[in-house]
């Protein structure tokens, strides 16, 4: 009878779904394991979260950064070890976690001892490994260990209670493994698995795009990493437009490449052609002035390439302003007419109306506009660009990084109670949520977020319908640089004028007004409640505009309710900002604010065995230590346990039938 019952309560689809956990959870006895095993996860610790933001290809301080853990290596030696150690081998200790292979073979060459360094070293390795491996379940760490030293290290870092003589047995396994020539593998083992179990889940709120040398080398890292998301930024979206084949896109990415000296991005980092836009750039613009273009560079770079890159540099911003032109047109409703000024420009006067007014220009020398049909690509043009689109298009690595940011990315994330995102939620001077219109419908805070995602993910992913796609391909554009864009938050992005105008006043970009309200708490909460959030503990963490520390900005808004965390992770910002960036790290005892000193190079950090910390902010300090089960991951586990009680009911009263060998 109660078996009835039950069949009668559960649903169809509810009986089909528990059939299908029954395939994973056979018996009563595997169904009552794994709730247990999810219960007692539940009262863990809460994992340690890492925010980082607007890395702009800065590849070997982001590396740093994500090796200790923003400080939380450190501080595990510390916890750890206290006063025993001086600060000096807590140093030589956390280098060696950060870079073991580097740092050992500095060690093999300097210690005189060194069977005695390898049984110190190791001892303290693995009561590190200890240490950070304590929160999880051993289930978990399983998983993390290299496959090489999997056994080994879980004998080492396990509590052995049946073993009498501890001491004797750990300092055997450690002997042996010195003995037999494992002792380098192993150091490497053990310090890579430290820096893995250290951080539990990575936030990147976004902008790992353009300025620095290596965003293809920061993606290649971000692409084995455990736990990754990405918030995307406007960087982010322009060269995921690129990849769809956007061709002002295309132009915007190899014009900030060649400003910054960085071609070498897009032509060794993803094997991307350029030769023909040299070749056209050789031909047409040969004899052309190209002082406006300046480049950017570093020691790094190979001045003999100079003159070629300020010519790539102009042709490509020309076709930018062109091909920019032509959309702005095909879509009215963006509202951005006053960005149409190639067709402004009195040749013969060598001035541009901007505003109704006209104003000196710095070049004129353009020699693909026709000052009749000035936004009309010449025969040239149009070809350099069908083969720049196709290279983009079909480049196997930058398809790669790109699939990984929409798989792993948004333009915004709710995780554990918390809202992040890169830019602003646009809005007017009253504080009311801006309205956009696009395809003849308004849209505003979340819904715009959510519509602009909407057509980012078409625009890379609609095959079967080309207009569709089209709107999506043009929608990238316009989070790119749109004056309502979440991602952009200015009214306008000045290239031209900064190109052409010798008078700065046309150069300004008005921040949104979201930027002079977000430390007024009402607007804040009002931005957390559109976004369904209302927990009092709920914060914003905001990335895109660097905090000018030098000029005494703060990076905590609004009493903490908002972080605002680029403080200049790139180096082209940091004379402005004065520091080198900041990051955030969420554990279960509360959160804190990291402040970077400027990063001098991989190699003084292995030598000089210098870090990059400067001053560690706590902004919360939980009452009781934060445990899984207060999580986003939390939740599912709960309902993961409901799941697999409704089965082992099942089982219990016959609804279902055990499957026992």
């Amino acid at each position: 009878m109660e078996n009835e019952k039950l069949k009668e309560s559960l649903s169809e689809m509810e009986l089909m779904y528990l059939k299908t956990l029954a395939v994973q959870f056979p018996t009563i006895a595997a169904a009552s394991t794994e709730i247990i095993n999810l219960q007692a996860i539940l009262n863990l610790p809460k994992g340690t979260e890492h925010f980082l933001t607007d890395i702009h290809g800065e590849y070997e301080q982001f590396d740093h950064v994500l090796k200790n853990g923003s400080g939380s290596v450190r501080n595990k030696i510390n916890d750890e070890f206290g006063n025993t150690l001086s600060d000096r081998d807590k140093r030589s200790l956390a280098t060696l976690i950060y870079y073991p292979k580097e740092k050992l073979e500095l060690v093999l060459k300097e210690e005189d001892n060194i069977e005695d360094w390898y049984k110190i070293t190791l001892h303290r390795l693995v009561q590190i490994t200890k240490r950070v491996a304590s929160k999880y379940t051993r289930s978990k760490v399983r998983k993390a260990l290299p496959k090489d030293f999997a056994y080994v290290i879980e004998e080492l870092i396990t509590e052995k209670a049946e073993v009498q003589d501890k001491e004797a047995y750990y300092n055997e396994i450690i002997h042996t493994i010195i003995r037999i020539g494992s002792a380098p593998g192993f150091i490497i083992a053990l310090g890579e698995l430290i820096q893995r179990l250290v951080i539990d889940h990575l936030h990147i709120v976004g902008d790992v795009y353009d300025r620095g040398p290596g965003p293809h080398i920061v993606m290649d890292t971000l692409l084995k990493y455990h736990s990754v998301d990405v918030q995307w930024g406007n960087h982010d979206i322009v060269w995921m437009g690129a990849a769809a084949g956007e061709p002002c896109c295309i132009c915007n990415v190899i014009r900030m490449a060649a400003r910054y000296g960085n071609l070498d991005v897009i032509e060794e980092g993803y094997g991307i052609n350029l030769v023909p836009l040299a070749n056209f750039v050789t031909k047409v613009y040969s004899n052309t002035d190209i002082e406006a273009f300046r480049i950017r560079y570093d020691d790094s770079y190979n001045k003999s390439d100079l003159g070629l890159d300020k010519r790539i540099h102009k042709a490509i911003s020309i076709l930018q302003f062109k091909l920019e032109a032509q959309l702005i047109k095909r879509h009215p409703e963006y509202g951005m007419d006053d960005r149409i000024l190639l067709d402004k420009v009195n040749f013969k006067k060598k001035t541009v109306r901007i505003g109704g007014k006209d104003y000196a220009m710095l070049d004129t020398d353009f020699p693909t506009v026709d000052p009749k049909d000035p936004l009309a690509l010449s025969k040239e043009e149009k070809e350099v660009m069908e083969r720049l689109c196709s290279a983009f298009k079909h480049c196997g690595k930058l398809q790669e990084h790109i699939r990984f940011l929409y798989s792993k990315g948004g333009l915004y994330k709710i995780f554990n109670g918390n809202l992040l995102y890169h830019g602003c939620v646009p809005m007017d001077e009253n504080g009311n949520f801006q309205k956009v219109t696009l395809d003849g419908k308004e849209y505003s805070g979340k819904a715009l977020y959510d519509v602009l995602e909407h057509y980012a993910r078409k625009g890379y992913y609609n095959s079967r319908n080309p207009e569709e796609r089209q709107k999506g391909l043009d929608i990238l554009w316009y989070i790119w640089c749109g004056p309502y864009s979440p991602v952009f938050g200015k009214d306008k992005m000045a290239t031209f004028e900064r190109y052409f105008v010798e008078d700065k006043s046309t150069h300004k970009e008005k921040k949104n007004a979201y930027y002079a309200l977000y430390d007024n708490i009402d607007i804040v909460r009002k931005i957390l409640n559109e976004f369904g959030l209302s927990d009092e503990r709920s914060i914003i963490v905001n990335g895109h505009v660097p905090v000018e520390q030098k000029k005494g900005e703060s990076p905590i808004k609004c009493g903490g309710k908002l972080l605002v965390i680029d403080g200049g992770f790139s180096k082209a910002y940091q004379e402005k900002t004065g520091i080198a960036g900041y990051t955030l790290v969420s554990n279960s005892r509360g959160m804190r604010l990291v402040e970077h000193e400027m990063f001098e190079s991989k190699e003084a950090a292995i030598i000089k065995e210098s870090d990059i910390i400067s001053e560690s902010m706590i902004l919360e300090t939980a009452q009781h230590r934060v445990r899984v089960a207060d999580t986003d991951i939390g939740k599912e586990l709960r309902e993961s346990i409901r799941n697999l009680e409704m089965l082992l009911q099942a089982y219990q009263d016959g609804t279902l039938i055990e499957k026992v060998k």
